[in-house]
């Protein structure tokens, strides 16, 4: 790897640490902060519940679109750095707004939050198509976009375990202050931090802007024909999609489990702490895990971990050696499959290209925040009906208007009211994860083998049109 290939490696990766930090604020504490800082009623969790679902479903809906947009861009800076700045600047703004502090009606409320959440959603569409899109346009090469790749999930992880270990205690970092300014000043705080790693990105990659001079412009049929005649592409988003959607469910959780379920809040962030090591771990020595196993076999094995790590979660009965055994697996699991499901979408790209004639990265990597848009706004809708059906939400609602009988009331949730959040928390989850798997296992065909066939057969027929 030369010098220009490992600085863009480290400045590719850096720029998703604090885009992963706010990323996750909003993705897995927009709805604590609205449970247990605001204090939504039932009958406003559960319009905010379905508002984030539909909202969430129709930026998926809309992000091929914007996969397009980017893909017919072209500029001095690239196709794609400007919709990365763009992005990084309105979700900015945008998060601050969400974790706002200001004195209004839960009417008026659910109106900003309606706006901002659906404005945020298209910003950050923008600016993480772009984004995943340069990692196809900095090198060809599987080996290198495997380390370029597994250097970008450990930044994002250390983004997001960052946020897991920082969120619970903001209040105490601004003693005397109310909870509510607190998280206000907060969310200006990493928003700041986010803008500054994703200018790491911006200043310091280097594509190659060789295939930039030779796209052409991608029309509306393109965009479909690239979207639905690529079937790697599709398989690869279907089971994408469904790991996501078990993924955020488990993961939105988190607090609520630990507060509710084991009654310690706190023991939280020894868990995250622990899952944070776990992935950090996978990601570093995968590099050797795929100098003797083949992708795939690295899937299926990764598969039947997160089936075990699953099953011991749920039967754990809150004995913390059991969670702490389960959570290590499943999340070191997990990190070999959303760092082996990137790679695959890049892969997808060089086979659409060879199946269909024209390169599209941006609309391809378009079904990344497609992805994560449609597993957090389903995540979301599950969560937020399990907290209304188990009582979960009026319990929370109680604890934060009595704090000096908080841990008394926390401490009486109905037995039912846990088993209803750990089968939504654990058995849905899984179901999805395991349908996905199916779903790449019978379909899925680009293999090492295939991938090298790919790339040769592309580079013969650019050589043949510079003959012709």
């Amino acid at each position: 790897m030369d010098k220009q290939m490992k600085r863009n490696k480290i400045c590719f990766g850096l720029g998703t640490i604090g885009r992963d930090a706010l990323y996750s604020l909003v993705s897995m504490y927009l709805l604590v902060h609205l449970t247990d800082v605001v204090g939504f009623s039932d009958s406003g969790l559960g319009v905010i519940g379905v508002m984030l679902t539909l909202f969430g479903i129709f930026d998926a809906v809309i992000d091929p679109f914007v996969g397009a947009i980017v893909d017919n861009t072209k500029t001095k800076w690239g196709k794609f750095k400007p919709w990365i700045f763009i992005g990084m600047i309105g979700t900015g703004i945008l998060t601050v707004l969400m974790f706002h502090n200001f004195n209004m009606s839960e009417r008026a409320h659910i109106v900003l939050l309606a706006a901002t959440y659906l404005l945020f959603s298209i910003f950050f569409s923008l600016n993480d198509i772009a984004y995943w899109s340069l990692m196809p346009a900095i090198s060809k090469d599987q080996s290198v976009r495997e380390g370029v790749g597994a250097f970008a999930r450990i930044c994002a992880n250390v983004g997001m375990f960052s946020m897991v270990l920082i969120y619970l205690n903001v209040p105490g970092f601004f003693g005397g202050m109310s909870e509510r300014n607190a998280y206000f000043i907060f969310a200006i705080i990493v928003a700041i931090i986010m803008c500054l790693f994703q200018s790491v990105t911006l200043v310091g990659v280097k594509e190659d802007r060789s295939q930039l001079e030779r796209t052409e412009r991608t029309t509306l049929k393109d965009l479909f024909r690239a979207l639905i005649g690529n079937d790697q592409l599709l398989v690869t988003a279907l089971s994408m999609a469904l790991f996501m959607i078990g993924y955020c469910t488990t993961t939105g959780f988190g607090t609520y489990y630990f507060k509710y379920a084991y009654k310690d809040e706190g023991m939280y962030m020894v868990f995250a702490a622990v899952l944070a090591v776990a992935q950090l771990t996978a990601l570093a020595v995968f590099p050797l895990f795929r100098k003797k196993f083949s992708r795939k076999q690295l899937y299926t094995g990764s598969m039947i971990a997160v089936t075990l790590s699953y099953v011991i979660f749920f039967l754990s009965f809150e004995v913390l050696p059991l969670v702490l055994i389960a959570g290590l697996v499943l999340f070191f699991a997990q990190a070999f499959i959303q760092l082996l499901m990137l790679l695959f979408l890049a892969d997808a790209v060089e086979y659409g290209e060879w199946k269909l004639g024209k390169r599209n990265e941006a609309a391809s990597f378009a079904v990344q925040p497609f992805i994560n848009q449609f597993g957090g706004a389903a995540s979301k809708g599950v969560i937020s009906f399990t907290l209304i059906v188990s009582g979960i939400n009026m319990i929370a609602n109680a604890a934060a208007a009595d704090p000096a009988r908080a841990e008394e009331i926390i401490n009486s949730t109905p037995t039912e009211a846990i088993w209803i959040m750990k089968i939504a928390m654990m058995i849905l989850p899984l179901i999805c994860i395991l349908v996905g798997f199916v779903l790449y296992s019978k379909k899925f065909k680009i293999d090492e083998q295939m991938y090298a066939k790919i790339l040769s057969d592309l580079e013969t027929r650019e050589k043949d049109k510079k003959v012709s």
